[in-house]
């Protein structure tokens, strides 16, 4: 690729030449230099639409917002397209740079407001920005726009007719971020996409078909095998021939026209902040609010340990140390459940009939995390802390305040729980999908001749050894502080996607012989600050 695009001003020295017979002085122009070649290449980037979802949307921060939506890849690609023939592109823009969404003027359940850095408590710390958003799901835009990103969106909810139906929202039919710019309540996103007749066309689809199981703590299900997607919930991993057969009837769409396009695989989700900034063993000696209690929770649990040998299971031990970190107490759903089992060892060993039950309830799929378990991000605010319905279990079991208290403790006394926690197992189904999806994708591309993007090679590449600027700074994906990604983990910084629009205009060059500007990832920032 090129250099940045740059408005270069060079003032021409002033040379005076004087004689005898005062030959006047003469002062050079300005030096232009000579402008770069941008061109197309084989491609026509007059008019060119974005598919996706959030990440072509441009979400960041857990949320979707006027300067993100402007710092997206696309319109970064457009930008760099406009110097070689591209025209206008358009985003349907959000009403403010909060995020929120209202629906009839009361804020929409799950869709908050950005977050942003707060140091109040003394150190830093993600809250959501303060104050009501404006922008109102039912005020429909006048489209078309040139990004149809819907955050949200499974690679199969592009092609469902009514995604944009207010009316469906309140079954989970419909997606409000597409209700505010969809043609008509019978549209779809692909629809709404080919009706433009692009010449040029971006897709990044299937992110959420895997990331919405793993963000979840692996609490949806392996929909493999079965090819109804009406069927799936939220959480689910898509079939890999649905994905599949959708996917190929997108590309179909897009290119009928005669369009070219990229393509971008999915990363492996496993390896952004949300699955690497909480460690697995964060129970600290030091804290005085721990370290104390060490003692009694080890003579409390040497008993259920005991029992854990016997039924010949000692890995699941559970035992707190008093000179290093300690690893979460997890429940991990792929073990056998030995609550009966529990139970009744502790009965024949003279337990009390409470007792016996309560610790069979507890740690029947109870153990100990391992540098193998993934603790996902917002985990950070439930660790360690009262798990109110457990609290409320324990008491309907009979136990006192007092003791229900000491044993509802999240990933101490109390096991945190499956949406919590990416176990190995599930980590297997995650990465499964991915290698499936990323395998029908690069085949497509090269069966309907596209430019491919090979994302999951270039973000592992930002965690491992980070990508180095000019001003000599490197991106990473180190939580808060990489530049890399943004504060829910998941999206990336405007900086990150700089970097990301830059790989596929890269791709773009190598297949259609374009010449194109770069984006320059030193123009946005590493992080918004409000």
């Amino acid at each position: 690729m090129k250099k940045f695009i740059a408005l270069l001003a060079f003032t021409g020295l002033l040379f005076v030449s004087c004689s005898d017979d005062d030959t006047p002085a003469t002062t050079p122009g300005p030096v232009t230099p000579e402008p770069e070649n941008f061109t197309a290449g084989s491609a026509d980037f007059s008019k060119y639409v974005s598919v996706g979802n959030s990440l072509t949307a441009g979400y960041s921060d857990a949320a979707l917002f006027i300067e993100g939506q402007n710092a997206s890849y696309p319109n970064m690609m457009a930008n760099s397209f406009a110097e070689a023939g591209g025209g206008a592109f358009t985003s349907p823009l959000m009403a403010d740079n909060l995020g929120g969404l209202t629906l009839n003027g009361s804020p929409l359940t799950g869709f908050g407001n950005r977050l942003i850095l707060t140091f109040a408590s003394g150190s830093p710390a993600p809250v959501a920005v303060q104050g009501s958003g404006t922008t109102e799901v039912g005020n429909v835009l006048a489209g078309p726009f040139n990004n149809v990103g819907v955050p949200g969106a499974k690679s199969f909810h592009l092609a469902a007719n009514g995604y944009g139906n207010i009316q469906g929202l309140a079954i989970g039919a419909a997606n409000p971020y597409y209700v505010r710019f969809a043609s008509s309540p019978t549209a779809s996103v692909i629809e709404d996409a080919i009706s433009q007749s692009p010449t040029f066309f971006s897709l990044w689809i299937g992110n959420n078909d895997i990331l919405s199981f793993a963000t979840s703590g692996g609490s949806g299900v392996d929909q493999s095998g079965n090819l109804d997607p009406t069927t799936y919930g939220s959480n689910d991993l898509t079939d890999p021939n649905v994905f599949a057969n959708v996917y190929n009837g997108l590309l179909a769409g897009l290119t009928s026209g005669g369009a070219k396009g990229v393509v971008a695989n999915l990363p492996d989700v496993t390896a952004i902040p949300y699955f690497t900034t909480v460690p697995f063993a964060p129970l600290d000696p030091s804290n005085p609010a721990f370290g104390p209690q060490i003692p009694t929770l080890n003579t409390s649990f040497a008993q259920l340990n005991g029992v854990f040998a016997f039924l010949g299971v000692p890995e699941r031990s559970i035992v707190f140390s008093e000179t290093a970190a300690s690893a979460l107490v997890i429940k991990d759903e792929s073990l056998p459940d030995l609550s009966a089992q529990i139970t009744q060892v502790l009965l024949a060993n003279g337990a009390d009939a409470g007792t016996a039950a309560v610790s069979g309830f507890l740690y029947g799929q109870a153990r100990q995390a391992t540098a193998d378990d993934l603790i996902v991000l917002p985990s950070q605010t439930v660790i360690a802390t009262l798990n109110e319905t457990a609290f409320a279990t324990l008491q309907g079991l009979g136990l006192p305040a007092a003791n229900a208290g000491q044993l509802a403790v999240n990933g101490v006394t109390y096991p945190l729980e499956d949406q919590w926690v990416l176990t190995p197992t599930e980590q297997a189904a995650v990465k499964a999908a991915n290698d499936n999806f990323n395998t029908t994708i690069a085949a497509l591309a090269t069966q309907y001749d596209l430019a491919f993007v090979d994302v999951n090679a270039f973000l592992e590449v930002v965690k491992t050894t980070g990508v180095q600027q000019a001003d000599g700074s490197i991106v990473t994906s180190t939580y808060g502080t990489g530049g890399g990604f943004s504060l829910d983990g998941v999206h990336p910084a405007p900086r990150g996607y700089a970097l990301l629009a830059n790989e596929f205009l890269k791709a773009i060059e190598a297949k259609y012989g374009a010449n194109l500007p770069d984006v320059n990832p030193l123009d946005y920032t590493g992080l918004y600050i409000k």
